[in-house]
């Protein structure tokens, strides 16, 4: 996760577009956000459409990683 301290910020608006997700959502990520200057842009509620590249780029990543498939045991996890 992000942490003060890992992006160098110089009086230039910082903003993070995201989907709805509760991590994004919460107060406590509200709070972090703002106590950083960072301003938070989300998708509108119920339009995949609006994010489709992104989605499009996570799924792909998913892919060729081989993070599409559900691991059941520590052993497929290891491996």
């Amino acid at each position: 996760m992000w942490q003060p301290g890992n992006v160098e910020i110089k009086n230039i608006p910082t903003i993070h577009h995201s989907d709805r997700g509760l991590q994004y959502c919460s107060k406590e990520y509200e709070s972090l956000s703002n106590n950083n200057n960072i301003r938070l842009i989300m998708t509108e509620n119920g339009d995949p459409y609006e994010n489709a590249l992104a989605e499009r780029m996570n799924r792909t990543i998913k892919e060729e990683f081989g993070m599409d498939r559900i691991l059941k045991t520590k052993e497929q996890v290891k491996n």
